[in-house]
């Protein structure tokens, strides 16, 4: 058996993928002889976005200090290997095959069949190898939402962190911010201190009502810490100290915010006992695939002609959608290289709402479906809704068919924005990292 055929029986266990609780997590994770108490210093995050930018900043400038860092996202890209990330002397790597294995078939023979959703048994496997691999930090992404979130058991992080709050999931989380918000405040512990993003008023209302009633202390944006760009510099301000520092790596003004999340979240964690160089070296060395990613030549660019830039981002709510438009929109070179866009979106999520701030910008929508997901908006569907939104538009049944599209609507290089979807961003990655034998059967 390999890792694949077990992660496959898992989406059997429960009827929903989707069903918030702790009663099964707290279930398994006694019959394992509860991991989640024997692991590194937790930083728990939650957040609408930029919850995977954040970890990123601060896993490089964490590592760049000398710290071993385990690092937990969902979902995966390419691989289900790339959720559980191992600390070690050369960095932070998914875990092996041979580890995946082993720490899913325990978590398997010791939830016995019973009910318990994927990601809630994934999440306790990734606890064994977490707890087994010894390292300084675990950064900890929820899943959804967090008060009900697997990863929730956590008792006692090190720091929390949420980062900006809007509108998403609504069918589970609530229809209102404030709902919203008081799903994702749920990871604040009593005594536990968090490093509070900027924020809408009604989320930071709830946010910190809830951090009130349980004495957690917030350390938050434009109250505790500001960071701002100024003359192509980062600016971080504190209580103690201004800091100018480069921009970030990572591309997009929202970047800035994120960087400053993890500039606070760093300082607090290292109490002031750092390298100098620690938050300049993670500013400029933080990766984040498949988001407003840049594609280095591959074999998605042998659909396009030379010149021709390939860009994808996996966001998928309409903050996201308004942050990635705005990003393209500040490029210098974007009135010589027009925009295509190429969506896929899932079906639980609106699609008009997220193209609604490319209007202007982007000169074609190619719509597909998400290769292999059942639930994905039809093609049709979503090249409909970009037309009723003024976008030119067509639907197109595999994402070669839709690159080629885009690149013969003009005769001189564009830049094309891959988009909608994280299972989108993953398919697309994938292809774009086949070999020469394998680019002939790229769908």
């Amino acid at each position: 058996m390999d890792s694949a055929v077990l992660l496959e029986e898992f989406e059997a266990l429960h009827p929903r993928s989707i069903d918030l609780s702790l009663d099964r997590v707290h279930r398994l994770a006694e019959a394992l002889g509860n991991p989640e108490q024997a692991l590194p210093r937790v930083v728990h995050v939650a957040g609408t976005n930029g919850k995977g930018s954040v970890i990123a900043f601060l896993e490089a400038m964490l590592r760049a200090d000398g710290r071993r860092v385990h690092v937990f996202n969902s979902p995966h890209l390419i691989s289900f290997n790339e959720r559980i990330r191992l600390g070690n002397a050369d960095g932070c790597k998914p875990v092996c095959e041979k580890k995946l294995l082993d720490v899913l078939q325990r978590a398997n023979v010791a939830n016995a069949g019973l009910p318990i959703t994927f990601f809630e048994i994934t999440t306790l496997a990734a606890f064994l190898a977490f707890s087994e691999t010894p390292a300084d930090y675990l950064l900890l992404e929820t899943g959804l939402g967090g008060r009900l979130d697997a990863t929730n058991i956590i008792s006692k992080p090190e720091l929390c962190i949420i980062t900006p709050v809007s509108v998403d999931h609504t069918s589970f989380l609530g229809n209102t911010l404030s709902e919203i918000a008081y799903e994702k405040a749920g990871i604040l512990k009593p005594g536990i201190p968090c490093i509070l993003s900027p924020q809408k008023i009604d989320a930071y209302e709830v946010i910190e009502s809830r951090a009130e009633d349980i004495a957690c202390e917030l350390i938050s944006a434009g109250r505790n810490w500001d960071v701002y760009e100024q003359t192509g510099r980062l600016i971080f301000q504190d209580n103690n100290s201004l800091q100018d520092l480069p921009l970030p790596k990572l591309v997009g003004r929202h970047q800035v915010e994120n960087a400053g999340t993890a500039i606070a979240a760093f300082k607090y964690l290292t109490r002031g006992h750092t390298r100098e160089t620690s938050i300049e070296h993670g500013l400029l060395n933080a990766k984040w695939p498949g988001r407003l990613e840049l594609l280095e030549p591959g074999a998605l660019h042998e659909m396009v002609r030379p010149g021709t830039e390939i860009w994808i981002d996996g966001g998928h709510n309409p903050a996201a959608g308004q942050v990635i438009a705005r990003s393209l929109a500040e490029l210098e070179d974007r009135v010589s290289k027009p925009l295509l866009l190429v969506v896929g979106m899932m079906s639980n999520k609106d699609v008009a709402e997220f193209i609604e701030g490319f209007g202007g910008l982007a000169e074609f929508v190619a719509a597909v479906s998400i290769p292999g997901n059942e639930n994905s908006h039809p093609a049709q569907t979503i090249a409909q809704i970009s037309a009723h939104a003024g976008l030119s538009s067509e639907a197109f049944e595999s994402l070669s068919k839709a690159l080629k599209a885009c690149d013969n609507r003009n005769t001189q290089p564009a830049r094309i924005l891959i988009c909608g979807s994280l299972y989108l961003a993953g398919h697309a990655l994938g292809q774009h990292r086949a070999t020469d034998h394998e680019n002939n059967s790229i769908k």
